[in-house]
């Protein structure tokens, strides 16, 4: 259920914030990020479903934060469990929120259970909450390449599941997210879940039969621009650019770029002509970039990454 809460009319500044984040496989990444949040509508939605989340990753931090940032919950409304206690304890100090060592505290407490933990636990953990979890609850799932009809069995009949595909840009509210309802999940439950990711980004509703595709295209993707704007940093190194200044010029020119395919609906071929002049310098890139490959070894890294997502799915 949604209910609508009043604001004062006019704009509203979240506090900018610099945070630590605990990355995965025990290894500790200190990462500073800057939060600015500007909310202008005189109304918006607070969602009255308590959020639990199975896993305190890098996923789950940036959902609470931003569900708590947007005014869509608080901090109290939200519980999350981890393995590790130091992760525990600065889910807690960092954001506000609740947290516990315990899954089936978070399955007892929530009315929405989103499980943000690498696939190869989810078949362990779902087991082990089966008796826990009931058609009270929406089971929301991030892992890559699970599909619903993995979780659904592993559940009571009747529980609503969601496959849920997030992208690692949720850190600054710039995600890419996909999802897609299970048998049992109604258009109420897809719209609450279209809720709680928009508050990290853009959202997309579609057939299950897709996400393994947007797996490999906007999941993995964030992984292949770095790529790409360190290769764009080098190249500015390799002329004569300090490292700091190629990079934040390389960062910049892939933002821009992006807003401009956003922002003004245009093909990115049509943006891409309107800066190759006849004989001039663009042109000359653009054809060792060619000449390399870039455009086919992009194209086989989506595939791949699509196929490893079937993969997983398969095996599960």
């Amino acid at each position: 259920m949604i209910r609508q809460r009043e604001r004062k009319t006019g704009k509203m500044r979240c506090k900018a914030k610099r945070y630590r984040i605990l990355g995965n496989e025990n290894a500790k990444i200190v990462a500073s990020i800057f939060i600015s949040r500007v909310f202008e509508r005189k109304r918006y939605i607070m969602i009255q479903e308590k959020i639990g989340f199975i896993g305190g990753g890098r996923m789950a931090e940036a959902l609470s934060r931003s569900l708590i940032g947007s005014g869509l919950s608080d901090a109290g409304r939200i519980l999350v469990s981890d393995v590790l206690p130091e992760r525990c304890r600065l889910l807690s100090q960092e954001t506000g929120v609740k947290t516990t060592q315990n899954n089936k505290d978070v399955v007892a407490f929530a009315d929405v259970l989103i499980f943000a933990v690498k696939p190869p636990l989810m078949n362990e953990i779902l087991n082990d909450l089966k008796n826990s979890i009931t058609q009270r609850h929406i089971v929301i799932s991030i892992a890559a390449g699970i599909p619903v009809r993995f979780v659904e069995s592993r559940l009571q009949a009747g529980v609503r599941v969601v496959r849920v595909m997030p992208n690692t840009p949720c850190l600054v509210g710039l995600s890419a997210t996909a999802f897609a309802l299970g048998q049992h999940a109604t258009p109420a439950d897809g719209q609450l879940v279209s809720t709680l990711f928009q508050s990290v980004g853009k959202v997309f509703q579609m057939e299950e039969k897709y996400l393994d595709s947007v797996t490999g295209l906007s999941g993995s993707g964030p992984a292949y621009v770095y790529l790409f704007i360190e290769a764009l940093s080098d190249g500015g190194v390799k002329v004569g650019l300090p490292r700091d200044i190629a990079t934040t010029l390389a960062a910049q020119t892939v933002l821009g770029a992006a807003k401009m395919v956003l922002e003004t609906g245009q093909h990115p071929a049509q943006l891409k002509d309107a800066v190759t002049s006849p004989g001039g310098t663009t042109i000359e890139g653009i054809s060792a970039l060619e000449d390399g490959g870039l455009r086919a070894a992009v194209i086989n890294a989506v595939v791949a990454a699509t196929l490893k997502s079937k993969k997983l799915g398969e095996l599960s």
